[in-house]
């Protein structure tokens, strides 16, 4: 097989162009800068220099493909107003381009890579495919534009034959991440890590190569039009850091980050997010994680593709063990 792959040089793509390169498949990645690509290189992927705002650039590497692999985003919470365009057009306009460039190039499988953030907060409820965002308020503006962007999809599947699958991967960790997630387990290592930020909030703890994986059955095994959620463990920040703290033989901080506290400084957010190691628009990180759950099932996926994610101390053992920036495991 043959796959056109945006975002391979991301965490969740990277991990993504890995496997398929090593069950054979030929693999054609677009990168904004070749010289940033030597993994993709050293996997022997073809590389088309180019970006999501070039849709002609696309199609023309989309030609002869056997599938897409839409995977590509800008991924941050806690963005400065000045940024959201950038966002915008990286997460909407973009994806609507691929879609376009698939459509034109007469591609027969599309696997578009949204995510369990685009329900929005589910209360402490655990949702399924079927769940639709509420209404208009929204955790953070990555959030909308994820929903705008799955949406656009689900609306080209409908109304022109999109040969699209849409999956909603969980929170993603695993070695190499550069997210927030190892930003927390750095400070953690570091004994920087006095109060559990946000505790409550609550996530699907999903192993990159899980979440990869999962793509590579919904490009095998699913039906044209499906959605399919790419979860792990439900879990809250406060179990994943005491999990973290068993598997490494540490101790986990055992009091809260004081959110009024947070909330008073957000008029400096800027100052205070560089001196925490936070972003800098406060109010928006504390919106999306104060009270939040971005809680779903993989039923369908484990159900209908065969998916099977791991247990989260056996993912973050292998993570610890596999990543140079944190220590290695405490012995089982």
């Amino acid at each position: 097989m043959k796959v056109f792959v945006t975002g391979g040089t991301g965490f969740i793509g990277g991990e993504t162009v890995r496997q398929l390169r090593e069950r054979g498949d030929d693999v054609v990645c677009l990168v904004r800068s070749p010289e940033k690509a030597a993994k993709l290189v050293s996997l022997g992927c073809e590389l088309v220099s180019g970006d999501l705002s070039d849709g002609e650039t696309m199609r023309q590497g989309m030609e002869g493909c056997d599938a897409v692999i839409h995977a590509a985003a800008m991924y941050e919470v806690g963005i400065p107003a000045k940024q959201r365009p950038a966002m915008w057009e990286a997460n909407v306009a973009g994806t609507e381009r691929v879609m376009d460039a698939a459509l034109e190039a007469k591609v027969p499988k599309i696997v578009y890579v949204s995510t369990c953030g685009i329900f929005g907060n589910t209360h402490r409820k655990v949702v399924d495919e079927s769940y639709e965002h509420p209404g208009k308020e929204f955790t953070s503006y990555y959030e909308e534009t994820k929903l705008e962007a799955h949406r656009i999809v689900k609306r080209i599947i409908a109304e022109q034959d999109l040969p699209a699958i849409i999956v909603q991967p969980g929170g993603v960790y695993g070695p190499d991440d550069t997210s927030q997630v190892a930003d927390l387990l750095e400070q953690f290592f570091a004994g920087r890590l006095p109060f559990i930020p946000f505790p409550e909030f609550g996530i699907c703890m999903t192993h990159v190569a899980d979440i990869a994986s999962g793509i590579l059955l919904a490009l095998d095994k699913s039906k044209l039009g499906e959605v399919y959620v790419l979860s792990g463990p439900v879990t809250t920040i406060r179990d994943a850091i005491q999990i973290v703290a068993d598997v490494s033989g540490r101790k986990a901080p055992k009091h809260a980050m004081p959110v009024p506290l947070m909330k008073a400084l957000t008029p400096i957010g800027p100052l205070v997010g560089k001196m925490m190691g936070q972003p800098p628009n406060l109010r928006e990180l504390i919106a999306s994680a104060d009270g939040v759950t971005f809680w779903a099932s993989h039923e369908k996926a484990s159900r209908e593709l065969g998916y099977a994610p791991r247990g989260m101390e056996e993912g973050l053992r292998q993570t610890l063990e596999a990543d140079d920036r944190f220590p290695s495991p405490a012995a089982a």
